[in-house]
């Protein structure tokens, strides 16, 4: 009986070394971590190249809505001055009857 005890206790002992990971296994789950771990680091990269252009795209933006408010306010100055009408030439009957104006204190 003991040598049946014994042999199957070996047998079992040969059935976990068997079941255990082979060499091929750990070095693919490595390999495997080791593209997980590349992949991640491309993400951050593109990430932080897409923050970068979101934030050039975010100046070019504000400079053109600057540009384009600069604009407009030289636009409306010169709508500004456009509908000031221009000094009516005064005729010599207008220019005689101010005088008397003047001269009177407006009653004449």
């Amino acid at each position: 009986m003991k040598k049946v005890l014994t042999l199957v206790a070996v047998a079992g002992m040969f059935t976990f070394v068997a079941c255990g990971p082979s060499a091929e296994e750990i070095a693919a789950k490595e390999k495997m971590k080791q593209d997980s771990i590349a992949v991640v680091e491309a993400a951050a990269a593109e990430a932080a190249a897409a923050t970068a252009a979101a934030e050039e795209a975010a100046k070019v933006a504000a400079a053109a809505a600057e540009e384009a408010a600069k604009v407009a306010a030289a636009a409306e100055e010169a709508a500004k001055s456009a509908k000031k009408p221009a000094a009516k030439a005064k005729t010599k009957e207008e220019k005689k009857t101010e005088e008397v104006k003047k001269v009177t204190g407006g009653k004449g």
